[in-house]
């Protein structure tokens, strides 16, 4: 994939930016990596992935062919990527046992390491009607993996401020929201949030689990609130609602699905069980 992508790019006569891009992207696709935080092959992995697997189906369909141990056998996916395996998990509980079941979702449109601290603004925001020019300081303790992977002090665009646990408590003060609509270029570079996130500040403390955080906002006027979230919103603890669940829909549709496309979607998702064509959810999310 590496030579293809450098011979395509001299090609096409490609500039060193450019060149350096179309290398990204194929790594992108060769395999998952946090390197790509913050730029659009982050989230182009995840559909790559998507689409090779269908492409691998449509291809067995019509009589493709390829190697019967591809999992388990001496040069397969799992003895060439993985030191020591236990290949038995792989068909443990088939059919009875759905992973996807233990999955959580996610509210806000960033890492879920950040989590906690939105919530936290969120509660604080709504709680004492606050509003950015009031707050004097933002104090964030956090679990030292937040820092790690959303410490990005001054983000350049909005595909980095999803990797900015200041970005997101600002935003989160100031718009009482983390959508997508909060990680654009527009709100990395609105001066009402820049201005805050530069009041944001933020510490680790290792004895916090991975999805805690303690929030401590010092107003102008000397007040001092302070907010502890052990359990986000979207944990199985704490889990959202059908609302909620309908209203990131909508939030994520928005623009590109008219209202009641997007109305038809979430009817077909909650109904799927009962459809007779699975490929009636795909049909309610064209976009033609």
């Amino acid at each position: 994939v590496f030579g293809a992508a450098a011979a395509a790019a001299r090609i096409l006569g490609l500039d060193e930016d450019e060149t350096t891009h179309a290398l990204g992207i194929a790594s992108a696709q060769a395999a998952g990596t946090r390197e790509m935080a913050g730029t659009m092959s982050k989230a182009f992995i995840h559909g790559r992935a998507a689409q090779n697997g269908l492409l691998a189906a449509l291809l067995a369909q019509r009589g493709f062919t390829a190697a019967e141990t591809s999992l388990e056998g001496p040069h397969g996916f799992a003895h060439v990527l993985a030191p020591e395996r236990n290949l038995a998990v792989i068909t443990a509980g088939l059919g009875t046992t759905y992973e996807i079941l233990h999955n959580s979702y996610k509210p806000y449109a960033c890492g879920v390491v950040a989590h906690p601290v939105i919530d936290a603004c969120i509660q604080l925001r709504n709680e004492h009607g606050l509003r950015a020019e009031a707050i004097d300081r933002v104090a964030l303790v956090v679990n030292p993996r937040a820092l790690e992977l959303t410490g990005i002090q001054s983000p350049p665009n909005g595909l980095k401020s999803k990797w900015s646990i200041y970005h997101s408590a600002a935003v989160a003060l100031v718009d009482g929201a983390a959508g997508e609509r909060q990680y654009t270029d527009a709100r990395v570079n609105d001066p009402e949030v820049r201005a805050l996130r530069e009041r944001v500040i933020a510490v680790a403390d290792a004895d916090l689990k991975e999805i805690t955080a303690k929030v401590t906002i010092t107003l102008r006027d000397g007040r001092v609130l302070v907010k502890h979230v052990e359990a986000v919103i979207g944990s199985a603890e704490n889990p959202m609602s059908d609302r909620d669940l309908e209203d990131k829909v909508r939030g994520l549709a928005q623009g590109v699905l008219p209202d009641d496309r997007t109305t038809a979607l979430i009817t077909a998702c909650w109904r799927i069980a009962e459809l007779g064509d699975v490929a009636d959810v795909a049909r309610a999310a064209a976009l033609t």
